[in-house]
């Protein structure tokens, strides 16, 4: 049986179908010396530390209407944090029917839906390469939920909110719910792509990749920025301080760096 994309379908109990979405980003930086290299990670930490990802993580639960029960943070040494929130059902101030649309998410305004037994994790990963002067930061987001509600619709959100070179997002369903007759259901909305829940105008700016497998309902995209900018590359200075020859290797690093990332595997250096 495959799910009514305009009316509810009603259901015997609860929705116990597990929906999560993972979204990973990447930002990379060229830092050509020790010091540089430092001073990158420094930001990152100070950027994209334990509570300001906290707040991050709370304006998601707000999208998909979840309630917080629990957070639990950490900073770690040297680098990295960690963000654990654990949801409950949240109040239902109106449940739109656009809900099950593919359609991007809001943005942190108000509550949309009900979800439970749910949970939303962020990790950080800065690292560095001392030899071929290239730093990355990785974070990985997961955000699983129960009910009605697609996590999907916290995308938009989550992509507003990282300043990235590079997404890779996955969105599964898992277990199933059953209707009034007693039938499974496996997945409770349609879905085609998960591009067509990133705004246009975020779509514009990337190239994109689907490896989707629709009978496992499993998708599976992958991003990269189209226009590249060696300015926006540079640690504390800009390409008008290089010669000809230094923009061109360090461009040649960069976007080797970020194929090899984007396409997950290495690739030909000489």
């Amino acid at each position: 049986m495959k799910p009514d994309p305009i009316q509810h379908i009603t259901l015997h109990g609860f929705n116990n179908l597990t929906k999560t979405l993972s979204f990973n980003m990447y930002d990379i930086c060229y830092t050509r010396t020790k010091e540089e290299r430092e001073a990158y990670i420094e930001y990152i930490d100070e950027q994209y530390n334990a509570d300001r990802l906290t707040g991050i993580l709370k304006n998601v639960s707000d999208i998909i209407g979840a309630h917080v029960l629990n957070i639990a943070q950490q900073d770690y040494v040297p680098q990295g944090a960690s963000v654990t929130v654990l949801v409950s059902e949240g109040p239902v101030i109106e449940v739109p029917d656009a809900s099950l649309d593919e359609s991007p998410g809001p943005l942190p305004d108000n509550i949309v839906l009900q979800l439970d037994k749910s949970h939303i994790t962020v990790h950080t990963y800065p690292e560095y390469h001392p030899n071929e002067g290239i730093s990355t930061f990785r974070a990985d987001i997961d955000v699983s939920t129960c009910g009605e509600i697609s996590p999907l619709k916290a995308l938009n959100y989550l992509i507003h909110s990282f300043d990235t070179d590079i997404m890779t997002i996955d969105y599964r369903t898992r277990g199933f719910t059953r209707d009034i007759s007693g039938q499974k259901l496996f997945i409770d909305h349609e879905i085609s792509s998960i591009q067509n829940y990133i705004p246009d105008e975020i779509q514009a700016r990337y190239d994109m990749i689907d490896v989707n497998v629709y009978q496992e309902h499993i998708f599976h995209t992958k991003c990269k920025l189209k226009q590249f900018d060696l300015d926006n590359y540079l640690f504390g200075y800009t390409k008008d301080k290089l010669t000809a020859e230094e923009r061109e290797e360090i461009t040649a690093r960069l976007k080797l760096e970020m194929d090899e990332i984007y396409y997950g595997k290495n690739m030909d250096r000489n």
